[in-house]
């Protein structure tokens, strides 16, 4: 097996189910013989893979017998080399598509820059407000220590 089945979908072997679940139906839209731009034999061998990972790492007493299969635990256990502790890699046979064992970097959605506008409108207001609650109240909005002397700022502030 050169492959695992983590591998395949293109997910790491501490994905939820949930992703797993995701994975599959973006690589079976993309993969499906009746919908691919690929040859027909390919297509048809790529689904019946993609087919196969899903259906073991959806189930979950399979896919606790195919981690052992493969000697993946979920529990991270630290070996010690010459008396420094050190974290086990992870071995050659769960590396994802990628290479390293992580999922790859993606861009922002739409809706994740959104929120993240909202969060920095929401910031810049409250600042826009607390300024202008302290020139409403007559407080100075900095120390006399640090104010420079002039007569415009201390008109101002």
């Amino acid at each position: 097996m050169s492959k695992t089945y983590y591998a395949i979908l293109g997910v790491t072997p501490w994905a939820s189910e949930i992703d797993i679940r995701r994975a599959y139906r973006d690589l079976s839209k993309l993969y499906h013989p009746d919908t691919t731009q690929l040859p027909k034999d390919d297509a048809v061998e790529n689904f019946r893979q993609i087919n196969e990972a899903y259906a073991t790492l959806s189930n979950a007493e399979r896919r606790s017998d195919y981690d052992r299969r493969i000697q993946f635990s979920r529990f991270q256990y630290a070996t010690f080399d010459n008396g420094v502790k050190s974290q086990k890699q992870t071995p050659k046979n769960l590396q994802t598509a990628d290479n390293d064992g992580l999922p790859s970097d993606r861009p922002l959605s739409g809706g994740e820059l959104f929120s993240l506008l909202l969060i920095g409108a929401t910031l810049v207001a409250c600042l826009v407000l607390v300024v202008l609650v302290a020139l409403l109240r007559g407080d100075r909005l900095l120390p006399e220590a640090i104010t420079p002397v002039s007569v415009f700022w201390t008109y101002f502030l």
